[in-house]
C-alpha cells in the first residue's frame, strides 16, 4: 500500500527555509539523551534537506511541561547536541520558540544550516492547536515537512498547524511508517501472528478487534490477559483487571472463534504477593491464581507456547510487553517473546511504545524488520484511523 500524500522528494527546497516537525521526545537522564532512536530516525530526511541546500528549522516537544514557560529539565538542547554528535553537523540551538530570539536565529540561517527551536510545549497553546501558534511557526518557513510520526495522531499546533499556511510534505520516516504499518495489514505473508500486551484491554480494544479481522493467531499477554481470564470464568486474585470490559473481552473471544482465528492466552503465570522491586515470583497455572497474588509475567509453559507460534509465523506484529519487564525478575516472558521474534525468519513489525523499550533492553533492535517510533500513532493506524498530521498534508 503506497503512501498517498506528497513527500519531501516532491518539494523544491533549494535555498528555502524548511520548517520540519520532528519527534525528539527522547528520554533524558542528568541532561543526557539515554535512547537516541528517535533522533536517528529523523536523520535521513535532515540529510536530504541539507544536501538539497535547504535552511532547516527543526521543532519538537519533549516530555510534559506545564506550558507556562521554560522548564530546563524539558529543554531540547540535549537532543540538538545528540543530533550534532550523530551526524557531525554543526547544529544550532535557540532557547526560544515563538519570540524575537527564535525569529532572529531563523533569519540568520544560511543554506544547508540546521537550527533546533526550543520545546514547542513550553507554551500551552501548542496542545490546543491555537492558530496564533501555527501562524508564528509558519512564518519561519517557506515549506513545512512533517516527519514526526510519533505525534502524527495529535491535532496540535506544530503538527497540523503550519500545513494551513505553507506547502506541506511528509518526511521519509513518516512515509515509511505509514507504508509499513498499513502494508502489513493489506497483504501480510501468512501465517500472520499478532502479539498484544500491556496493561489494559480498554486502551487497545480497537487494535484487538482489527487484529482479529486480519491475523491468523493473536497472542495476548500483560495485564490485559487477566480481564480475558475473567471472561473465561477464572479468578485472578489481585491482578490488574477491568471489570467493565469482561463482557467485551468475552465477545472478542467468541468473534475470534467464529472467524477461525486462534487466540493464545497465558496457560501459566508468574505471580507475586505485591507489586515492587523486592517482590518474589512463583509460577501458577492460569486457572489457579491465589486470591492474594497478582500476575506479573507469563510463565515458562506460556513462553514456550508463544515462541512456538512465533517460530511458525511469516509475519509478526508486536505491541506491548508480556509482564512487568522493567523489573528484571518479571522480564523473562517479554524477553522470551522478543528473542523468539528476533530468531524467527518472519517479517517483524514492532508497534512502538514499551515494546521498543523492551527490545532495546534486550539488545535485539537490529534483529527486527521495522521498529515504529510511534506508540499511540502506530496503534491508531493499525485500527484504521486517519492521523490528523498525515491528513493535513497536501494530497498527491
Amino acid at each position: 500500500m503506497a503512501f498517498t500524500k506528497k513527500t519531501v522528494r516532491d518539494a523544491d527546497v533549494a535555498g528555502k527555509r524548511v520548517l520540519m516537525r520532528v519527534d525528539f521526545n527522547v528520554p533524558l537522564k542528568d541532561g543526557v539523551v539515554t535512547d537516541d532512536t528517535r533522533v536517528r530516525a529523523a536523520i535521513p530526511t535532515i540529510e536530504y534537506l541539507k544536501e538539497q541546500g535547504a535552511k532547516i528549522i527543526l521543532m519538537s516537544h519533549l516530555g510534559r511541561p506545564k506550558g507556562d514557560g521554560p522548564e530546563p529539565q524539558f529543554s531540547l538542547k540535549p537532543a540538538a547536541d545528540k543530533l550534532a554528535e550523530l551526524t557531525g553537523y554543526d547544529v544550532k540551538f535557540v532557547d526560544d520558540t515563538y519570540g524575537e530570539k527564535a525569529k532572529a536565529a531563523v533569519d540568520a540561517l544560511q543554506d544547508g544550516e540546521i537550527l533546533v527551536l526550543e520545546n514547542v510545549r513550553f507554551d500551552k497553546r501548542e496542545k490546543k492547536n491555537d492558530p496564533e501558534i501555527a501562524k508564528t511557526l509558519a512564518s519561519y518557513g517557506d515549506v513545512f515537512v512533517l516527519d514526526a510520526f510519533g505525534t502524527a495522531h495529535r491535532a496540535q499546533g506544530s503538527v497540523v498547524g503550519p500545513a494551513a499556511y505553507l506547502p506541506a510534505y511528509a518526511g521519509f520516516l513518516l512515509e515509511k511508517e505509514v507504508d509499513t504499518l498499513t502494508g502489513i495489514f493489506a497483504e501480510p505473508e501468512r501465517p500472520f501472528v499478532a502479539i498484544v500486551g500491556g496493561s489494559k484491554v480498554s486502551s487497545k480494544i480497537g487494535v484487538l478487534d482489527h487484529l482479529i479481522d486480519s491475523a491468523d493467531t493473536l497472542i495476548i499477554g500483560g495485564g490485559m490477559a487477566y480481564t480475558f481470564f475473567l471472561a473465561k470464568g477464572y479468578t485472578v486474585g489481585t491482578s490488574l483487571k477491568e471489570e467493565d470490559w469482561v463482557e467485551r473481552a468475552g465477545e472478542m473471544l467468541k468473534k475470534a472463534e467464529d472467524k477461525g482465528v486462534k487466540i493464545l492466552l497465558p496457560i501459566d503465570n508468574v505471580v507475586a504477593d505485591h507489586f515492587g522491586e523486592d517482590a518474589e515470583g512463583e509460577v501458577v497455572d492460569s486457572d489457579k491464581i491465589p486470591d492474594d497474588r497478582m500476575g506479573m509475567d507469563i510463565g515458562p509453559k506460556t513462553r514456550e507456547l508463544y515462541a512456538d507460534a512465533i517460530k511458525a509465523a511469516k509475519t509478526v506484529f508486536w505491541n506491548g510487553p508480556m509482564g512487568v519487564f522493567e523489573m528484571d525478575q518479571f522480564a523473562a516472558g517479554t524477553e522470551a517473546v522478543a528473542r523468539a521474534v528476533a530468531d524467527s525468519d518472519c517479517t517483524s513489525i514492532i508497534g512502538g511504545g514499551d515494546s521498543v523499550a523492551a527490545i532495546n533492553k534486550f539488545g535485539l533492535a537490529d534483529k527486527m524488520s521495522w521498529i515504529s517510533t510511534g506508540g499511540g500513532a502506530s496503534m491508531e493506524l493499525v485500527e484504521g484511523k486517519a492521523l490528523p498530521g498525515v491528513e493535513a498534508l497536501l494530497d498527491a
